[in-house]
């Protein structure tokens, strides 16, 4: 065990942001399964995200030291009822790593996802076709929702899906908002996504970030355990603020810069990686 004076110490460095937080999280097995909303004090730490954004300022070092992008594409993809504007600062950040980073193109994110998925689909093909290459999808809750059906379908058009704050199953039910939810959409909109998963399961590299601090997502229901591709790293920012985390940028950025056919074991970036 550590010392105490350390443990304090790697703890300051970790709240301010100098140093990440994220882990990753080889085996999932043993993680508790989704039983409903997060917890009406997780949903009230929201109120925190601004800190989040915060730490920010101590992480740019290891920010800028992040590995350079390729240039491929990158396309980012907002939550449900967030503008695309959302999704600005951390698409300036890959940018800025060498990335063409692009938001998906249709403004704020309505919530329907049958449609979205046809029509981003649609978008992605168009680009992929233009640029020669495949690209890189990011989505942030219901936008990694969206995400993943695409790299299901079109498994050639990406090369890489990261999601922060998506819940694989249970649609609303296991978010804060599911007092207000149809149930037996949900229902159906589970029975469709377990069919999909046994029958033409996920094929690209898919890196899944969740947080116990979530409070718009109970993180169990974020955990993926029917795709064969899929690895996991916890961060520790709330649902609202993952946007804004240090911690998921240095994850993103290290997944984007991956050989495309690397989707051996994953790991969070190490400190000295500049994470």
């Amino acid at each position: 065990m550590l010392p105490r004076t350390r443990r304090t110490g790697e703890a300051v460095l970790s709240a301010t942001g100098l140093r990440s937080r994220a882990r990753a999280r080889v085996d999932v097995r043993d993680l508790a399964r989704p039983d409903g909303p997060p917890t009406p004090w997780t949903t009230l730490g929201e109120l925190a995200s601004p800190l989040d954004a915060v730490r920010l300022g101590a992480a740019l070092p290891r920010l800028a030291a992040a590995p350079r992008g390729d240039g491929h594409l990158v396309v980012d993809i907002p939550g449900w009822r967030a503008p695309e504007l959302s999704g600005a600062p951390l698409r300036a950040y890959l940018s800025r790593l060498g990335y063409d980073a692009r938001g998906w193109g249709f403004g704020t994110n309505t919530g329907d996802p049958r449609r979205d998925v046809e029509r981003l689909s649609a978008r992605v093909l168009e680009l992929v076709d233009e640029r020669g290459a495949p690209a890189s999808l990011v989505g942030w809750s219901l936008g990694g929702v969206i995400a993943r059906e695409v790299a299901r379908r079109h498994p050639d058009a990406v090369r890489r899906v990261v999601t922060y704050g998506t819940p694989v199953r249970g649609g609303a039910r296991h978010t804060s908002v599911a007092r207000a939810s149809r149930a037996s959409v949900d229902a159906d909109v589970d029975r469709v996504a377990r069919r999909l998963d046994a029958a033409s399961p996920i094929r690209v590299p898919l890196t899944v970030l969740f947080s116990r601090r979530d409070g718009v997502v109970a993180w169990q229901a974020c955990i993926d355990r029917a795709t064969p591709s899929a690895e996991h790293v916890e961060v520790s920012s709330t649902h609202l603020g993952m946007g804004f985390d240090p911690d998921v940028w240095t994850v993103v950025a290290d997944r984007l810069a991956r050989p495309w056919a690397d989707t051996g074991p994953a790991e969070a970036p190490s400190p000295a990686a500049g994470s």
